[in-house]
């Protein structure tokens, strides 16, 4: 299981990711990558956890004399090395997939191959894996195999180069 530091929750991260970052599909997944390195000028990214306004959702300013966090307790990073900073994932996987007995197998498979290639990506990275409806047939190994190339994809430079 991914840690709460590392997952992706919020439908506005998702929507950055998809909107301003990479895409590659191979086989049953597409993979959308977003470096904030890489962001060109006055486009926003997906924020970082540890960024997070003191603004509750509805807008307004928290009431000084509350004494509470104005985040829930999720929200907030635990430690210094909870993993605030470093790269984050979600998934999203469609009820063309599957039942729900289906879609979460696929889920946990896909978060299970995903966690340890979170360590080799930019700090701060951001990646959304899409689950297309032959991933609830692949075997586990052909499932690691299309993310594996999909994330390479994403990861290589684009070719700047004239078309032919």
């Amino acid at each position: 299981m991914l840690a709460a530091a590392q997952r992706l929750r919020r439908r506005e991260d998702f929507a950055a990711t998809i909107r301003n970052g990479r895409r590659a599909g191979r086989g049953a997944v597409v993979v959308h990558f977003l470096n904030p390195g890489s962001l060109r000028p006055g486009v926003s990214g997906v924020p970082d956890p540890s960024d997070l306004s003191a603004l509750p959702a509805s807008g307004r300013p928290a009431s000084s004399t509350a004494g509470l966090p104005t985040m829930p307790p999720s929200d907030l990073p635990a430690s210094p090395d909870s993993g605030v900073g470093s790269a984050r994932a979600g998934f999203v996987v469609s009820k063309a997939v599957g039942n729900a007995v289906v879609r979460n197998a696929v889920k946990r498979r896909l978060r299970h191959l995903v966690r340890p290639l979170l360590a080799g990506l930019p700090a701060g990275s951001v990646l959304v894996v899409r689950a297309l409806p032959e991933a609830a047939a692949r075997p586990y190994a052909t499932l690691q195999q299309d993310l594996d190339a999909a994330l390479d994809a994403v990861r290589r430079p684009k070719n700047r180069g004239v078309r032919r």
